[in-house]
């Protein structure tokens, strides 16, 4: 399969049709994976309110659907490796379109909890495999810049949450149940696929050789890269505690501290979404010329710096602007993700790696949002309100510092394969 050609440019290469079909799916893919995700930071109040549980036992959801990721991105990774990755993409959005439904009927807390745990398994295979068929489909010219867009997809669905949440609470009587209801949507994405997206030509190029594979190899190639393995799954721990820490409680911070009306709420979260959609796919491109790791290391410096006016900031409009800039930076760091994971991986595992280890750093990381809540309970304002603002100034500082270390290491482990092409097996 050709998956491009020159362009008018002369030094670009231009997407094939199968190529652009597939971005557009993965694309989608994990923009309603993140929407169906997202709607839940929106309602924690209402939701502890139906339930009469507390901010911080809500926020619990959050933690059970990031530590469940890794079982979704090991189980759907295992199967993409060895049987494709269309197939088990089609399934994936299926599952987590399904719970997101039966979370709107949850009749308790404890069923609720189950059902966003079930939730964080179907979330954490999407990512791997909508990352490892686009990115096998793309010119090695044009991965810097589609990895950036294709991480955005994560905010745009964050957007798309924000949109939700102003709509149904500005202009309708539902409750928070209404949004889950509208989280079933993603399902629809399934005909798409079927019809417009090939199998990746890379694992199809190798597929005899992968279904001969032992019924071990993965666990024996994980091992026999074990070093790498073990620093992409710390590295990814702070760049997972990075972007939850400044976005799964903000709208928390704003209902809560600054006491925003939803209209309020949503727009700053708005003014935060395009800000890292920006980031993403400006840095992404950036990084195809200096590099993947300096980029991370630039944009968690200039977050850092950020942080009194993302939080600390008197009026709205400044939020706004500190909203904006802190996750163009984030997201911006993020935006080199898709393909950096996928440059570092072994070839034979390519379908698991990627996710694998981004969804094992969110397990180390799933607590944060909770780790905010409860250190928010330690410093009280004088008006007995929580003060969210310095509990997440303190947390993201330090993990932000983690980020720059790790990606510095980083040059130890293994050097950019940024201008490489991908290999069958390897």
């Amino acid at each position: 399969m050709r998956l491009g050609a020159p362009s008018a440019q002369g030094d670009k290469v231009a997407l094939s049709d199968a190529a652009r079909r597939t971005f557009i799916a993965s694309f989608l893919g994990w923009t309603l994976d993140a929407f169906d995700f997202f709607l839940l930071t929106f309602v924690v109040v209402r939701i502890g309110a139906s339930f009469g549980r507390s901010v911080a036992e809500v926020t619990f959801a959050i933690t059970l659907t990031l530590m469940c990721r890794p079982l979704g991105a090991l189980l759907f990774g295992w199967i993409a490796d060895r049987y494709g990755r269309r197939t088990p993409l089609m399934i994936d959005i299926a599952l987590y379109s399904l719970l997101e439904l039966l979370t709107a009927f949850s009749p308790n807390f404890t069923t609720f909890l189950v059902l966003r745990a079930l939730f964080g398994v179907a979330m954490g295979g999407e990512w791997g495999l909508g990352a490892a068929i686009t990115m096998e489909a793309l010119p090695v010219e044009r991965r810097g810049l589609f990895s950036g867009m294709l991480q955005q997809g994560y905010m745009v669905g964050y957007l798309f949450a924000a949109l939700v949440y102003f709509f149904v609470f500005q202009f309708t009587h539902w409750d928070w149940r209404g949004l889950f209801v509208i989280g079933a949507l993603p399902a629809v994405l399934i005909f798409y696929i079927r019809k417009n997206v090939p199998e990746s030509p890379v694992w199809l190029a190798g597929r005899a050789q992968r279904m001969a594979l032992p019924a071990g190899f993965l666990l024996k190639s994980l091992l026999a890269h074990l070093p790498l393995f073990v620093y992409v799954v710390l590295f990814m721990a702070s760049l997972n505690g990075m972007s939850h820490g400044t976005q799964d409680l903000y709208a928390t911070f704003l209902q809560k501290q600054r006491g925003f009306s939803p209209g309020i709420t949503s727009t700053l979260s708005i003014v935060a979404a395009f800000g890292a959609i920006t980031g993403g796919i400006t840095w992404g491109a950036l990084s195809q010329r200096i590099g993947r790791r300096a980029t991370v290391m630039f944009c968690a410096v200039l977050a850092a710096c950020a942080i009194p006016l993302w939080v600390f900031s008197p009026t709205i409009g400044l939020l706004g602007l500190g909203a904006f800039v802190m996750q163009f930076m984030v997201q911006g760091a993020w935006g080199v993700i898709p393909a950096h994971l996928n440059e570092l991986s072994p070839s034979d595992v390519r379908g698991t790696f990627p996710g694998f280890t981004y969804q094992l750093g969110n397990l180390i990381a799933a607590g944060i949002a909770q780790l905010e809540a409860t250190t928010a309970q330690r410093f009280v304002l004088p008006s007995g309100v929580l003060n969210y603002a310095e509990a997440m100034a303190l947390v993201v500082a330090a993990v932000l510092a983690c980020v720059i270390v790790l990606a510095a290491i980083g040059y130890a482990v293994r050097k950019e394969r940024r201008d490489e092409a991908f290999a069958v097996s390897g």
